[in-house]
């Protein structure tokens, strides 16, 4: 398989170069060339397996020819051994027609762990094979940066350092990553919000310059191809297990950076039987504007009660765009480097279709997340995180027919969010999981630093320099 930039200047690379790289030469993000597909019959075959086993049926078109199939099965089922739910991804009924997903039985809690605790083996099985040591550099809203702490922190070959916005994310979400007291980890909490830290981030990669010789900048940010990979895999396990091929099941989205619903659309063009693809945003609802009204422009970061989607610039949306402007990398450079410049941005009339032809959206605001989370527990029993409720939500406002079934993606354990779930009214005590009940009492350690390029690179510089 080999791999090719969203503008289309960048040479293809094969897998393990694109998961060492992150981000393509020309400043595009990598995509495959081709897309395996499964037939009804291959999907039948595909409902009997366990869940380790169909995300190396999955994933392993994508990774074909830089890894042997002995390894990837050793490191799926090593990264999935980490989970304290034995159907990895189970699925929760809350209504006739409306399902969870609940993707948060990994060690930090959030869906990022389907993803992280894969790609942290997979990092630390190439360099080993390369001898090399790699410096991993991630922006975190909140999930990410304690899943790549979680999947990285005993590897040899790697340094991570991860920004977070300061006093923007839930005291758990900090705490989780701000406590591991590894001598490879570093946290940096950033005196902005997400966009600074991931625009940082980005520009890094692009000037790697700072860094020691030998030394090169390793993504775990959904920029990175393998994270989008792993994530395709529970819309077959949720979707075959609920009647597929011989039903659409439809997803509904939480979504900020659009990684995770980027995956599902994949899995679709991949043969599974989807019906709507649901985009579930809050209040900083660029793709909800995008898709609603052709309007993919940036507005002020609004604070609320759903971090991980406090974004204003959602990444993985160029992913989608590449194919929508049918794969002319030029075009879409055009594109973006204009909406750079001026942060606006409207699709041509073909382009815009091409992208609503696969998805519809719904924003909620932090009243409407806190009245999905008490009505939910109030009709089923069921406590929702906020972006969880912002999924079941959204889902409801689009949903075609009483007969559609959808399937919410539940993205983080409500304990991450108990000030929200308090907020609702909900009389409910949230308890952290066994293996983090005296996480408020750990000691931290993270750096306090200004928005500003040269400062951060050369704090970097001298952790990785000791």
């Amino acid at each position: 398989m080999k791999y090719q930039s969203t503008r289309g200047a960048a040479e293809q690379l094969s897998f393990e170069d694109v998961l060492l790289k992150g981000l393509a030469n020309d400043g595009g993000l990598f995509v495959p060339t081709e897309l395996p597909t499964f037939s009804h019959d291959d999907l039948t075959r595909l409902a009997t397996l366990s869940y380790e086993a169909l995300a190396f049926e999955i994933m392993w078109p994508f990774v074909e020819g830089s890894i042997s199939a002995e390894d990837f099965r050793a490191l799926i089922d090593d990264a999935y051994a980490q989970f304290n739910h034995s159907a990895i991804a189970p699925l929760i009924q809350i209504d006739q027609r409306t399902w969870v997903l609940e993707l948060f039985h990994g060690p930090t809690l959030a869906f990022k762990d389907f993803a992280l605790q894969l790609l942290g083996r997979l990092l630390n099985h190439f360099l080993t094979q390369r001898n090399q040591h790699g410096v991993v550099m991630g922006a975190t809203s909140g999930d990410t940066g304690s899943a790549a702490i979680e999947a990285c922190v005993a590897c040899d070959h790697l340094d991570i350092f991860i920004l977070h916005p300061h006093q923007r994310v839930s005291e758990v979400q900090r705490r989780q990553m701000t406590t591991v007291l590894s001598k490879n980890v570093h946290n940096i909490a950033l005196e902005g919000h997400f966009d600074n830290c991931q625009q940082m981030v980005k520009t890094s990669f692009a000037d790697q310059s700072f860094l020691p010789e030998g030394r090169q900048l390793i993504a775990v940010n959904s920029i990175n191809w393998a994270r989008i990979m792993a994530q395709i895999v529970y819309y077959f396990s949720s979707a075959l297990a609920l009647g597929a091929p011989q039903k659409h099941i439809s997803f509904s989205v939480p979504t900020g950076n659009f990684g995770d619903i980027y995956a599902g659309y994949l899995a679709k063009k991949m043969g599974l039987p989807i019906g709507q693809l649901v985009v579930a945003t809050n209040a900083n609802n660029i793709l909800h504007r995008a898709i609603a009204a052709n309007d993919y422009s940036k507005q002020g970061l609004q604070k609320t009660y759903s971090p991980s989607m406090d974004i204003m610039v959602s990444s993985n949306f160029e992913r989608l765009l590449f194919d929508a402007f049918s794969q002319d990398g030029d075009a879409l450079k055009t594109q973006m480097e204009a909406f750079a410049e001026t942060g606006e941005l409207s699709l041509p009339v073909e382009v815009y279709q091409n992208v609503i032809t696969h998805f519809s959206s719904a924003a909620l605001d932090d009243e409407d997340t806190l009245t999905w989370i008490r009505d939910t527990f109030t009709h089923s029993g069921y406590l929702a995180d906020p972006h969880t409720a912002i999924g079941i939500g959204a889902g409801a406002a689009c949903r075609r027919s009483e007969d559609e079934v959808m399937v919410c993606l539940a993205t983080a354990h409500p304990a991450k969010f108990d000030e929200a779930v308090k907020a609702s009214g909900v009389n409910q005590e949230v308890v952290l999981p066994a293996h983090l009940t005296d996480l408020l009492e750990r000691e931290e350690s993270y750096e306090v630093i200004e928005n500003n390029l040269e400062t951060v690179q050369s704090w970097i510089q001298q952790q990785v320099n000791i």
